[in-house]
């Protein structure tokens, strides 16, 4: 384990800073010796502290964080790129996306991607002379509880267990192997409560207390305990009423770090801005800066690398009374902790990492090791048939269709590959060009301008030209291969110089190497009909239509009538070119799926799951043609296959999956390896089968494999293989009750009986048979990934601690293991159960609820989901339940032996609208136990007890239901008297 630090700021007393030998105080009088390793950390953080002056410990809470020379203070950045690789700085070993690197399940192999990562981080620091900042802002660890969301791809799992086994990895490999230095230092993304990109500064994710602690908070909490994580990125959105960038559970992540480690938190790319901006939450940048640094957050992103505004406004505060210099001191030690740790405050010759040098990216190891992520991401989804399509035969003659069989594409995330290789090359690699046939299944088409007759035209250059109309008949610079990606978007790639076209100055160009930009790419295009001959050209990143302006083809209309008008003259079917292809095939492996940066990225989400129409056609025409097809669906996120998925036998999934694609796909398509990877969220059959993308109460709508998400058209961890596996007696220890402080150890022996060697994802799963509150379904409670020879056998073990069982409690506020029966399933899905056992857990038997005592209204066992709002009690720290007309929350298991004769409810409202609170026992139009008016308090923040007479509120187990009518009103507080 790390030799820990542990910094404190205590009002009005300085600083103490308490590590490993040789720690100096903070009242040193003298400068430790920067080469004394155990100096450098602690001491010279205290030092610093001691000898900054007020408007240098401001500068030091932005992003950019300028040199001070006089304290041999070098200039800082936060935040480099390391999502799946080094992102934004040129090229560098491009891994599969993280969805892609979590469906391995194998934590191993995540922590040598991590090390690669981490290596190359370093190299590009040396190489640019430290202009690249060693503070990574990865992992991404929010859930994939919607495939919706533009950002599915960054995550890692809908389940907090696998998020954690991965993340964790990662992170190990990030941050390197030495006791005192980091190699790294990642910042966990987006704490918490993010999952749209649809108005995320300001939509307000509503969890309760329940699914916060069981759910939410420990997608980041173990990173956090590991000591992998040097803190959280507070994200945009609002949880709860208030905004995560000044939320008080920043500093909660401070109480999860390993022996009191300095914890970093940094605010999201402009998100502060939004506190006085599209949040309006508070009225000057002063409060703002000053609410979120005693929150919990330590580094503010905004205004790029002008410190100005940020720095002036946290002195503001200061000043103003709003900030005490503790306050100043705490942030800035957690800076400067974590800087030293990166070896900046000692010599290079002590510091383990200064040898990484620009000659480790893209080295050969990296590069073999992203062919083997890539292998081991794939998932075989499904391979039916008395003689399945795959494996590849021996001799059998392929065909490689689809608008992905030669292209790799790099999301937004992504670093700049060195090669790429794509799965019509790793194919001809493997089998040879002349067992080869392709084609890509996509039109290519000419535009032909009706007002002039005359075809667009294209550059021949490589570097492309203006799009412009001529008489020529040179099919070369009139083609455009035409790639529909969404049911509206579709990409022009100009045969002339296979560029894609896009817009510069309003001008269509086709000088594109590939689909980029931020929000919308410029280089989509909508075919939007005009009658049954002509379309027009729509271009959805600058909401305009194509229009002819003096002979020249410009992106200048606003509305459709002003557009220029197009017949397409299609030159080559693409469908028909690739029935072609199989005719004389043995095998059509059809290449399709999404564009990581159409139809859904960041500030997009996504409409729809379907294949775009074009390819869901070509799916279905070469299938039916061709009994033996095979689909390689590369997205980013879960893909609905209604209309095609009974055609194909076979379907194996990958993501993008980086600049080994191809080689990668290739292994296992022909079957050099058989496909191990598992899914690791839930996919729907379609999006009718999704809530709201808004409703982050995943229990309410039984959301995730967790809570019952009804017939998916795959589950949460299934993933087939070309081998088969025998799961052996289960054994359970212990044979008695699991007490507090031992692990129960789950045990199955598993024994490959096909004839291929294979990997098979050994799932164990626990359910709770009977519970006070309501329980998933199913929770992962380990995994292991084994390769087996055929014929081979070994018992797959996993260990549970008995604190794994604990629930967040309502009733006393704190996590507690309920005495159970705990079914256990092992299998090889969550829906692919092999062998089943009971494990009798010691615990406590939670207890009614007494009201007597004064208890929060958000923590009530039920509610009217769809008539309240959890909002924000103070600006501060608190939430409340805010009621209107009908809605209503609910106690369970009330204990009235007391016979209470009044009730007092805390409320608090601008103006009440005459609104009547009710207690209720049975249900929400149950008899009524007591009422009383609430009356307008002034503000929302304005808190006033109202009290009622109780008529008859006797009996044990009750349940009692607060009801509202009429206006209005948020509720904190009821208790019984």
């Amino acid at each position: 384990m790390r030799r820990e630090l542990l910094l404190s700021v205590g009002a009005g007393t300085g600083l103490s800073v308490l590590g490993g030998a040789g720690t100096a105080g903070a009242d040193d009088s003298e400068r430790p010796d920067s080469d004394d390793e155990s100096a450098s950390f602690d001491g010279r953080v205290a030092h610093l502290l001691g000898e900054l002056s007020v408007d240098e410990k401001a500068s030091l809470l932005h992003q950019y964080q300028p040199p001070i020379p006089r304290e041999d203070l070098d200039s800082f950045r936060t935040g480099t790129e390391a999502l799946h690789g080094v992102a934004w700085l040129g090229e560098a070993t491009v891994f599969p996306q993280a969805i892609g690197l979590a469906s391995t399940w194998n934590p191993k192999l995540i922590k040598r991607v991590g090390d690669a990562v981490g290596d190359e981080v370093r190299g590009k620091h040396d190489a640019s002379n430290g202009g690249v900042g060693l503070n990574v802002w990865s992992p991404t660890v929010d859930p994939l509880r919607d495939p919706r969301w533009g950002r599915n791809e960054e995550g890692y799992s809908e389940d907090p267990l696998l998020n954690d086994e991965i993340a964790t990895a990662y992170l190990d490999g990030l941050t390197g192997d030495d006791p005192d230095f980091l190699k790294t230092a990642p910042i966990l993304k987006h704490f918490i409560g993010y999952n749209n990109e649809t108005e995320r500064t300001t939509t307000n994710a509503q969890v309760p207390p329940r699914l916060l602690h069981d759910y939410y908070l420990p997608f980041f909490r173990r990173p956090i305990e590991s000591g992998g994580a040097v803190g959280v990125m507070a994200s945009y959105n609002v949880l709860n009423g208030r905004p995560m960038t000044a939320s008080p559970l920043l500093n909660r992540v401070r109480e999860w770090a390993p022996d009191g480690r300095a914890v970093l938190n940094v605010s999201d790319a402009w998100a502060p801005v939004n506190l006085t901006g599209a949040q309006e939450y508070f009225e000057s940048e002063t409060r703002a800066r000053a609410a979120a640094l005693i929150a919990g957050l330590d580094s503010f992103t905004e205004y790029g690398s002008d410190s100005t505004a940020t720095v002036e406004a946290i002195l503001a505060a200061l000043e103003e009374g709003h900030l005490s210099e503790d306050d100043l001191n705490e942030a800035v030690g957690h800076v400067l902790t974590v800087r030293s740790r990166l070896g900046e405050l000692t010599s290079t010759e002590t510091e383990p990492y200064a040898d990484k040098t620009a000659a480790v990216i893209g080295r050969p190891e990296h590069r073999e090791l992203a062919r083997k992520a890539a292998r081991e991401q794939a998932v075989l989804l499904k391979n039916e048939g008395r003689e399945p399509v795959l494996p590849i035969g021996d001799e059998e003659r392929v065909a490689v269709l689809g608008p992905l069989s030669d292209r790799v594409f790099e999301d937004w995330y992504s670093g700049t590959a060195p090669y790429r290789i794509t799965p019509r090359e790793g194919l001809r690699d493997q089998l040879g060009a002349e067992r080869i046939s392709t084609a890509v299944g996509a039109d290519k088409i000419a535009l032909v301008e009706q007002s002039t007759g005359e075809y667009v035209t294209a550059g021949v250059g490589k570097g492309g030209g203006v799009l412009g109309l001529g008489e020529t008949d040179a099919p070369s610079v009139q083609e455009f291969e035409v790639v529909q990606w969404t049911d509206s978007v579709r990409t022009l790639q100009a045969m002339a110089n296979d560029r894609y076209v896009t817009v510069e100055d309003e001008q269509l160009v086709n000088a594109a190497e590939r689909p980029f930009g931020w929000e919308n790419v410029q280089e989509g295009f909508e075919f939007v009909e005009v009658d049954d001959d002509t379309i027009a050209l729509r271009h959805p990143a600058s909401d305009r239509y194509v229009a002819l302006e003096d002979g020249s083809l410009l992106v200048s209309a606003e509305q459709e009538s002003a557009a220029a008008r197009f017949e397409i003259d299609v030159r080559e079917d693409g469908i028909e070119t690739a029935l072609e292809a199989v005719a004389e095939a043995d095998v059509a492996v059809i290449t399709v799926g999404t564009h990581p940066l159409i139809g859904g990225r960041e500030t997009q989400d996504r409409d729809d799951l379907a294949l775009a129409p074009a390819q869901r056609k070509l799916v279905e025409r070469v299938a039916d043609a061709h009994p033996r097809s095979a689909v390689v669906l590369e997205t980013s996120y879960p893909v609905s296959m209604q209309g095609w998925h009974h055609r194909v036998p076979s379907i194996l999934w990958t993501s993008h999956a980086g600049q080994e694609t191809g080689r990668a796909l290739a292994d296992v398509l022909v079957g050099e390896c058989a496909p191990g990877g598992r899914l690791t969220q839930t996919w729907p059959r379609s999006v009718d089968q999704l809530p709201d993308l808004f409703e982050y109460n995943i229990a309410e709508t039984e959301m995730t494999y967790r809570y019952g998400q009804a017939d998916p058209l795959y589950a949460f961890g299934h993933g087939l293989s070309y081998s088969s596996f025998e799961y052996g007696r289960l054994r359970i220890s212990p044979r008695g009750m699991l007490r507090a402080g031992d692990e129960a150890t789950i045990s199955v022996e598993v024994t490959n009986t096909g004839s291929m060697a294979a990997d098979e994802v050994v799932q164990v799963y626990t359910s709770q048979r009977r519970s006070r509150t309501k329980q998933p379904d199913l929770v992962l409670r380990g995994f292991e990934r084994v390769h087996l020879e055929p014929g081979e056998r070994t018992r797959v073990e996993v260990s549970i601690d008995h604190e794994a069982f604990s629930i967040w409690d309502v009733t006393s506020r704190q996590q507690v293991v309920e005495r159970s029966t705990q079914a256990v399933l092992v299998g090889s899905a969550s829906d692919d159960i092999r062998r089943w056992g009971r494990l009798r857990v010691d615990g406590e038997r939670i207890r009614s609820r007494d009201l007597s005592e004064k208890t929060r209204l958000v923590d009530a066992d039920d509610w009217s989901w769809d008539d309240i709002e959890l909002l924000d009690r103070s600006k501060a720290d608190g939430t409340v339940v805010g009621m209107s007309d009908g809605s209503w929350v609910s106690f369970a298991t009330v204990d009235l032996r007391e016979r209470p004769s009044e009730a007092t409810v805390s409320v608090a409202s601008a103006d009440s609208d005459g609104t009547t609170i009710e207690l209720r026992s049975g249900s929400p139009s149950g008899r009524v136990l007591g009422r009383t008016e609430a009356p307008s308090t002034g503000g929302v923040y304005d808190y006033q007890d109202v009290t009622m007479s109780l008529d008859r509120a006797v009996g044990h187990n009750r349940e009692l239901y607060v009801v509202t009518r009429g206006g209005s009103v948020r509720i904190d507080t009821i208790h019984l008297e």
